[in-house]
């Protein structure tokens, strides 16, 4: 029982970062960002039995943490989010060396609808192929294209259209 519950502490710590960055750049906030990470390995212990290897956890848990946060997303009012400011950089995330495009970049991306918004971060922070992404969130992969497509035109627009504005 020590043995199996040091494993999955192990399990945890080697994840963590992909669970809570997903969660993170989904919410918006970083301690519901937290909570969905502890729900996710709470649901992952409880489902353990049923991940195969290391390649089918990692994408358990990318499937389970977008599609919590989207829940979650829906069942919130839809405020205008505030830009994440205590968002450092985190895994699989590139430094581009201007923190006030990187801000704008995330308040944006904020301002997507959530399926939308979780198909670019698939894309983006997870670097994960229109396949990939299509089944971890269960869609046609013609649709996670077309959310592609549509939030990069939208998110270049935003972008464009603000440009002298201030962040």
């Amino acid at each position: 029982m020590a043995g199996e519950r040091a494993a999955f502490g192990a399990l945890v710590r080697s994840h963590q970062r992909l669970v809570y960055s997903l969660g993170l750049r989904m919410l918006a906030d970083r301690h519901a960002a937290e909570d969905l990470a502890q729900e996710v390995f709470l649901q992952l212990y409880r489902n353990l039995a049923a991940v195969s290897s290391e390649a089918h956890l990692a994408f358990w848990l990318r499937k389970v943490t977008v599609h919590r946060a989207i829940d979650r997303l829906r069942r919130e009012p839809r405020n205008e989010l505030a830009p994440l400011e205590e968002a450092q950089l985190t895994a699989g995330e590139a430094h581009s060396g201007d923190p006030i495009l990187e801000r704008r970049l995330r308040s944006l991306l904020g301002l997507l609808p959530p399926a939308a918004r979780a198909v670019v971060l698939l894309r983006y922070q997870e670097d994960l192929d229109p396949a990939d992404i299509a089944r971890t969130l269960g869609m046609p992969v013609n649709t996670v294209k077309s959310h592609l497509k549509r939030s990069l035109a939208e998110l270049r627009e935003r972008m464009t259209s603000t440009a002298g504005a201030p962040t």
